[in-house]
């Protein structure tokens, strides 16, 4: 994408302008991609700043091919295959400014925990569903369809169009729980009681 010279030292001046947006971060996040056939992969997210990204998976995408993967911690990502790498590739990741800051933060976040040494802050570990597409059943008894982007024995962060009140109860598959925090692209629910692992295989 920045094929000339010219390019690339406008984008070598923005970026050092920009410090927090561009630093690389070790992140090691497991995920789920979708190509543009609409296949579903696992991957890792290797390397991150708030612009790209290095993927490694088994698919091997075309240079310019746009991808959507859902990253454990992060979320949703949308980007365009900018390079090839030998385990994987590299993407340069489309976002609003307002997602770029989030993203960045939350990127300084993990580069901070790392830096200390700090465990998870989670009681379980978060997994990313094979079987991403469910169904939440609102308080009211409305069904609502969501993607999952994790989840855990303890709780689950979807992306869903409507933003059901905090403290909302609601049901998840056969799992009860309540809205306990608001993202950009969705919910996170917290689990009335921690769940078995037989309780997620639907999803797994």
């Amino acid at each position: 994408m920045f094929s000339s010279r010219s390019t690339t030292v406008a984008y070598a001046a923005r970026v050092s302008s920009e410090p927090n947006s561009v630093e690389v971060v070790s992140v090691g996040l497991s995920g789920r991609l979708m190509v543009p056939s609409q296949e579903e992969y696992d991957c890792t997210a290797n390397e991150m700043t708030a612009e790209t990204a290095r993927i490694t998976c088994f698919v091997r995408p075309r240079n310019g091919d746009r991808i959507i993967a859902y990253l454990q911690h992060i979320g949703r990502i949308e980007g365009i295959v900018k390079a090839l790498t030998a385990d994987g590739f590299t993407i340069a990741i489309m976002a609003t400014e307002r997602k770029r800051e989030k993203l960045a933060a939350q990127l300084a976040w993990v580069a901070k925990r790392q830096a200390l040494g700090l465990p998870e802050d989670r009681r379980h570990d978060r997994l990313t569903p094979r079987n991403p597409i469910a169904d939440l059943m609102l308080s009211d008894g409305n069904m609502t369809q969501c993607r999952i982007i994790d989840l855990s024995l303890s709780g689950a962060a979807v992306e869903i169009d409507v933003r059901p009140a905090m403290g909302t109860n609601v049901r998840l598959g056969n799992m009860a729980g309540r809205i306990v925090r608001h993202f950009m692209e969705g919910v996170a629910i917290e689990f009335d009681s921690v769940q078995s692992r037989d309780a997620l295989i639907e999803f797994l």
